[in-house]
């Protein structure tokens, strides 16, 4: 006779080996600072640190439902913001670029609520939510960000569309809840702007 295994051990096996997968990956490209430049037809899905992307509505592909808790405890979901323009931007308290862009992000954010755009993050990589709650007031973040600090909801974007692929990296989603643009760098008030504006201007 076989031995009998207990259950939901493969289950466990399998989630663990995907977060150390999502960590790998984004610990090769972690903390990136290289040239930015933006596809020439506005439509194509290219990899590579540093650059900023933008997708024509025609072309552009659902985000997954995201949801989960906060650095907080809170909850919350992309779900909620439903009409809105969400600016989702992955990062981590130990990432220097990322506390360089934040008080950026902190900014508009600010600015921008009047349009209809809302701010969400994604903390990953941080093994202590004290640190991640830390940076949230060090920088006066005022939006929440999602707790992941193995990388699953990372993992929910699939391969071949926009998905965050270093850290920092920013997303733009539309108001019918498709990726519309990435940015694999920090980001300043302008960058962000130019990112923002045209997709908060879409009907």
């Amino acid at each position: 006779m076989s031995p009998t295994r207990a259950p939901g051990r493969r289950a466990f096996r399998g989630a663990a080996a995907l977060a150390a997968t999502a960590a790998l990956a984004l610990s090769a490209a972690a903390c990136s600072s290289s040239t930015s430049s933006t596809s020439k037809d506005g439509s194509g899905f290219v990899g590579g640190n540093g650059e900023i992307i933008t997708v024509k509505p025609a072309a552009r592909k659902p985000a997954p439902a995201l949801s989960g808790k906060t650095v907080d405890g809170s909850s919350a979901s992309l779900a909620a913001y439903k009409g809105k323009v969400v600016v989702i931007n992955v990062w981590g308290s130990w990432c220097a670029p990322c506390r360089a862009e934040a008080p950026n992000l902190a900014e508009v954010a600010k600015a921008d609520a009047a349009k209809g755009v809302q701010f969400l993050g994604i903390n990953t990589r941080d093994p202590d939510v004290a640190n991640a709650v830390s940076f949230d007031k060090r920088f006066g973040i005022g939006y929440p960000s999602f707790y992941d600090p193995y990388g699953k909801l990372i993992l929910q974007f699939p391969k071949g569309t926009l998905n965050p692929q270093a850290i920092p990296s920013t997303l733009v989603v539309d108001r019918q809840g498709r990726v519309a643009a990435r940015v694999l760098k920090a980001l300043s008030t302008d960058e962000l702007n130019q990112l923002i504006d045209p997709i908060a201007a879409e009907k």
